[in-house]
């Protein structure tokens, strides 16, 4: 009964759809009427679909293909470019993230931050499980608070760490998946820890996690040294998250009275004009103008 109305009905969709393509065909109207005032919008080309490979099941292909938790031996192993930093200088401590989050082979999201603000003078990210890092970490900021109430002074970043891979280290083998810096100021000085969902605990300067980890490196490796100031260290921060090519670059600074947030960065503005927004003062500047202004290699024959 549905089948024989929508065949008969002058006003339901497919009529509409039908009027709009005979439209088309007569070539009563022109080019200029495609859009919005000629009331059919992609109705008279028909209804728009999706390209998908020609498998009874597209996700389960896709799975196959990509998924290499499933299949270590899978021919796309898609790298979704996580990359969170942090070191210390003489000044404090930056912290440096991007801000795509994944759901497998989908990007979620764009714009998540990937620190956590556990108290006023401790930070954590985030890379691996975004749940698992939130609510440990969180979770982590109440014990903080309580050493706190219990003994009347701040607790160290050592000690905060160490909460927090006794914590996991109880859950290991249960599928959390964890790599975290907790980052601060104490009695020692600034401090980095680096802690995974194994219990695995690490002191040092300089530390990076995610599959983006590789590129940072290598301009950590080459720009970092203690006596940066507070502008080199921060510029040291953004440069290393943008050779990893993410939407944004996070960055915070900190200092012994606490954090503090310096910026939100677009990482395509700091390519073209950096991070001051001059035009032509980008940190891709320079390698268009070498590669432009290079001379020929001369070849022998």
């Amino acid at each position: 009964m549905n089948s024989l109305t929508n065949r008969f009905s002058t006003t339901g969709p497919l009529s509409e759809l039908k009027r709009a393509q005979a439209l088309v065909e007569n070539e009563e109207f022109s080019d200029s009427a495609w859009g919005s005032e000629a009331g059919f919008g992609s109705l008279a080309k028909g209804v728009p679909n999706f390209t998908v490979p020609s498998v009874p099941d597209p996700s389960a292909f896709l799975r196959l293909h990509t998924d290499d938790h499933a299949d270590p031996n899978c021919r796309i192993k898609i790298q979704h470019g996580t990359t969170t930093l942090a070191f210390r200088f003489q000044g404090g401590v930056i912290v440096a993230v991007d801000s795509r989050a994944t759901a497998g082979s989908y990007v979620a999201s764009g714009t998540v931050k990937k620190v956590i603000e556990i108290n006023p003078y401790l930070l954590g990210t985030m890379a691996g499980g975004a749940a698992d890092c939130q609510y440990w970490e969180t979770y982590l900021g109440i014990h903080c608070r309580l050493h706190e109430l219990r003994n009347h002074e701040r607790i160290s970043v050592s000690a905060a760490s160490k909460y927090l891979s006794n914590l996991v280290y109880s859950y290991k083998g249960m599928g959390l998946s964890m790599g975290t810096m907790i980052c601060g100021w104490d009695k020692t000085g600034p401090a980095v820890f680096y802690v995974d969902s194994d219990g695995t605990r690490l002191k040092g300067d300089l530390f990076s996690v995610g599959s983006g980890s590789t590129f940072a490196y290598g301009v950590l490796d080459q720009g970092y040294r203690w006596d940066l100031t507070d502008e080199e260290a921060q510029e040291l921060g953004r440069r290393s998250i943008y050779c990893c090519r993410t939407p944004r670059c996070l960055l915070w600074l900190t200092l012994e009275d606490g954090w503090k947030f310096i910026g939100n960065y677009d990482i395509s503005k700091l390519h073209y004009d950096g991070p001051g927004e001059t035009p032509g003062a980008g940190y891709g500047y320079d390698v268009r103008i070498e590669r432009s202004t290079a001379a020929p290699v001369a070849v022998q024959a």
